[in-house]
């Protein structure tokens, strides 16, 4: 849930916090066939488990069990869009199309209405080549303040631009799922300018994402960084790893 992943689209924060995101697709004969699609499985019936490890900069570490699913193509606004369900209890829809594939709106579990995204979120854009780069928003998933409430920075800064690169293809990982190649590896790269504390005064805190899709399974990897380095102010590591999938 890009925790965001966006991803963290999709992932609890920490990607709602919990985590995130963070970060689907399915093709009928009426769409187009777009390479994406087969980095970004949508189809219903499709659900990945993933093991999360957040490392906190004062050595403490917690470590909790995302799984996300994906419930079919349901009518929304204007069009029909895939819907896909987090465990933390958040819903995200998405769709795709020459572009890319692109998330359109999310709802957490105990709101009624869902938010639609403005402008759209894309998890990848088109062309699928080293170079690509797209904008989309994010929030800080592991960033606090010890001594406040609520703790999290991401209550006050709920949406913070981030620049996302397609830095390469045809990557292998190894996860504890299993060896994966032809893969996508992404870069996201963000700031939230915060007071860290009364020596360093205010300073553009930096907040940095990989993830890893691969062909035929989505995404299997991805991890976050949000140092902080002040006793005034928290951060640390995520590691968002595939367990199993179906």
């Amino acid at each position: 849930m890009k925790f965001n992943s966006r991803h963290l689209t999709s992932l609890k924060p920490m990607a709602g916090v919990g985590v995130s995101s963070a970060i689907l697709l399915s093709l009928c004969a009426c769409q187009p066939v777009v390479p994406s699609a087969r980095y970004f499985p949508l189809e219903s019936g499709h659900a990945w488990t993933y093991s999360v490890t957040t490392e906190f900069e004062n050595q403490k570490t917690e470590r909790e069990t995302l799984v996300l699913r994906n419930r079919g193509k349901e009518d929304l606004a204007d069009a029909a869009a895939w819907h896909r369900q987090s465990s933390t209890g958040m819903n995200y829809w998405l769709r795709q199309d020459e572009t890319g594939i692109y998330r359109v709106a999310s709802r957490p579990e105990l709101q009624e209405q869902y938010q639609v995204d403005a402008p759209h979120r894309y998890v990848l854009k088109e062309p699928l080549i080293a170079g690509t780069q797209w904008q989309a928003s994010t929030t800080a998933y592991i960033l606090h303040r010890p001594n406040d409430f609520p703790r999290e920075i991401r209550h006050s800064h709920p949406v913070i631009p981030m620049l996302y690169t397609l830095e390469a293809v045809k990557q292998s990982i190894e996860t504890t799922a299993g060896h994966f190649d032809d893969c996508l590896r992404v870069r996201g790269v963000g700031a939230v300018r915060l007071f860290v504390d009364p020596v360093m005064g205010w300073k553009d805190m930096p907040l940095k994402t990989r993830e890893w899709y691969c062909s035929g399974v989505g995404l299997v990897k991805l991890v976050r960084e949000e140092p902080a380095g002040s006793s005034f102010l928290g951060g640390g590591t995520m590691t968002l790893e595939l367990k199993e999938w179906k």
